[in-house]
């Protein structure tokens, strides 16, 4: 992999959008951030084909549809259900967690209160999908 790691952000909150962006710019790896406000906005992006992700990070709480809706119908579609899919939530209800691993998720991941937790976690996950070899 050519050092460039390319994540759909399916996330609402600026707030965590402008959070996510600025771990990675902090990052000596590059990244591509595409971002999609909910489901329905992600599913256009991905239909069209321009830039499929090589990773999605997924927040489950979204207008429109929800993460649980938007992560079922990634799945249904034979040529996106490969496409790593990492919830990335303040849920930590565990009737999510196990619907999202039925459903076929690559991690769950908590959103913590603190900036330095969210840093860290957020350094391992892009750090991790950076080395595996993706399709």
């Amino acid at each position: 992999m050519a050092n460039d790691l390319k994540v759909l952000l399916i996330e609402d909150d600026t707030i965590e959008i402008m959070k996510l962006h600025r771990v990675v710019s902090s990052l000596p790896l590059n990244y591509k951030i595409i971002e999609a406000k909910n489901g329905e906005e992600a599913l256009d992006i991905l239909e069209k084909k321009d830039e499929i992700p090589d990773i999605i990070l997924l927040d489950l709480n979204m207008p429109k549809i929800s993460g649980i809706e938007f992560l079922s119908i990634l799945k249904e579609n034979p040529s996106l259900k490969y496409i790593p899919t990492i919830i990335l939530t303040t849920s930590n209800n565990q009737k999510d967690l196990l619907e999202c691993y039925k459903i076929g998720i690559a991690g769950y991941i908590l959103k913590p209160l603190k900036y330095e937790d969210y840093v860290s976690k957020i350094e391992k996950l892009l750090a991790y999908w950076s080395i595996n070899e993706l399709i």
